[in-house]
């Protein structure tokens, strides 16, 4: 007869750091990691050389800044999403639409480790869509996009949703045309 491992499991779920002997979760602490930093053995596949399915040594580095823009095109996909970032990012954002420059990772924040990464999103929502359907559409595409695109487990991503647009009500600004202020003549 086999002997069964008493031991506990040592996997965690996002956000802790282990369990107790009853079972009950351990959170991480404030300011702690949400994804793993431990050195892992990397190989990248080769490229149209050789036979198929055998890699050769090496390791691929991906940049943040890299995986920030995947997150944010993917985002800025999901039908509802108005714009990504806080409203002083999003002022920088329209001087540099107007300089002819955009920053596709705005909005966007990552936490990157060696095989995974944990995402913050903040967007703002078209008037009148579902908020918390677009953030879980925003939550499957950033995810769906680092999976395929970068090849890494998904953490958790986070959408922060600071603000709502109402059709009309700021198009005019946007477009750089200044509005005529009542009792002025143009």
């Amino acid at each position: 007869m086999a002997a069964t491992d008493k031991t506990p499991s040592t996997a965690t779920t996002p956000g802790t750091v282990g369990t107790t002997p009853s079972g009950a979760t351990i959170p991480a602490p404030a300011g702690a990691s949400r994804v793993d930093k431990a050195p892992v053995a990397s190989t990248t596949p080769a490229s149209g050389v050789g036979t198929p399915g055998v890699a050769s040594p090496g390791k691929t580095v991906i940049a943040d800044g890299v995986i920030s823009k995947v997150a944010g095109i993917a985002a800025r996909e999901v039908p509802g999403v108005h714009a990504l970032g806080g409203g002083a990012a999003r002022a920088f954002g329209a001087l540099r639409d107007v300089i002819g420059s955009s920053d596709l990772s705005q909005g966007v924040r990552v936490e990157v480790g060696e095989t995974q990464v944990a995402a913050d999103v903040t967007i703002v929502v078209e008037y009148p869509q579902p908020m918390t359907l677009v953030a879980e559409q925003v939550r499957a595409a950033v995810a769906r996009a680092i999976e395929d695109l970068v090849g890494m487990q998904v953490a958790e991503v986070n959408v922060a949703i600071n603000d709502v647009h109402i059709p009309g009500e700021d198009d005019d600004d946007a477009a750089g045309t200044p509005s005529a202020a009542p009792g002025r003549v143009s």
